[in-house]
């Protein structure tokens, strides 16, 4: 008999240890979520440092894949509810100790934000362009000369969003491997790495280019020290968190694990990124597609092997 295990509402059968592709939709929200929380906040920090003309791509064309990212995730969620039709309750109250209100309502003003921020933008991609109606002109001129307010709201919610991502799973005390308060930040900065290789794969600019790759490599530092204090918890907590580590040192998520998220997704990309710094030529979307393919598969792994996991009673 297969264990039945929850999530978001339905019961979800435990048929695959691994990329179960039936249960995409919450891997995949989380993971544009947060792509979007990084393209977002560098947009937003470049803007307050006054870097628009060398970050030309940071702050302007990378923000234009933002709405289509929250839309695209804000549909794979939407699917994922087991109450389709009732979505809108999420909006009727402000739960502080609740990672799903908190999560609806940081979407409900990013969404729009990471719209107005882009379309501000629109007549610098096409010349020529002219909206045909006169209060979107308007909006425009005000999203413009309140540039940078806008720059710090937008910093504030991409932080918000891209911790929300690893808090929305930590906040199932029944799984072990989700109960750790290290889901959050380790998700934070996966994202802004996941958001930065977006913005370096589409950037021409070799000064901006350089820039982000350096602060690329701090936050790949930074997720596998993150990584290996998550690991370093588990074995020294209860027994189920030890059997939670164990699904990944030796278990049947170690291969995927520490070889498609830790060594092609994270040590091989800055490998890479240090070899281009040091004057080495290597084809820019490497490195890049990398650290996003291993962003997706750490949020996949995550969610299932998550589910596979509970505390005994």
């Amino acid at each position: 008999m297969k264990e039945e295990l929850f999530i978001s509402g339905r019961n979800i059968p435990n048929i695959d240890p691994f990329l179960n592709i039936w249960h995409w939709e919450i891997p995949v929200y989380l993971y544009l979520g947060g792509v979007s929380a990084g393209i977002m906040f560098f947009a937003g920090l470049f803007t307050i440092l006054g870097k628009e003309k060398e970050m030309p791509t940071t702050v302007k064309w990378a923000t234009f894949l933002v709405p289509v990212a929250l839309v695209l995730g804000l549909f794979a969620l939407f699917l994922d509810l087991k109450h389709q039709l009732f979505f809108w309750r999420l909006y009727t109250t402000i739960r502080i100790e609740s990672p799903m209100s908190w999560g609806a309502w940081t979407l409900m003003f990013i969404t729009p934000l990471s719209m107005l921020w882009a379309a501000s933008y629109i007549k610098e991609l096409i010349p020529g362009w002219k909206w045909k109606i006169k209060f979107v002109d308007q909006i425009e001129d005000l999203v413009i000369k309140n540039r940078k307010p806008l720059a710090w709201a937008m910093m504030a919610l991409a932080v918000i969003l891209g911790v929300y991502t690893g808090i929305l799973l930590s906040a199932f005390n029944a799984r072990p491997l989700w109960n750790t308060s290290i889901l959050g930040p380790l998700f934070l900065v996966s994202g802004l790495s996941t958001g930065l290789a977006a913005i370096i794969w589409m950037s021409k600019s070799h000064f901006e280019r350089s820039v982000l790759t350096k602060i690329d490599i701090v936050l790949i530092g930074v997720e596998l020290f993150l990584i290996v204090h998550l690991f370093m918890g588990f074995l020294a907590g209860s027994a189920v968190k030890i059997e939670a580590a164990e699904l990944f040192l030796g278990g049947e998520f170690t291969t995927a694990f520490w070889g498609f998220v830790v060594i092609l997704g994270l040590i091989i990309p800055v490998i890479l990124e240090i070899l281009e710094l040091r004057g080495f030529k290597i084809p820019i979307w490497i490195p890049s597609l990398l650290v996003l393919f291993g962003g997706l598969i750490f949020r996949f792994i995550m969610v299932e092997a998550g589910q596979i996991t509970r505390f005994l009673y």
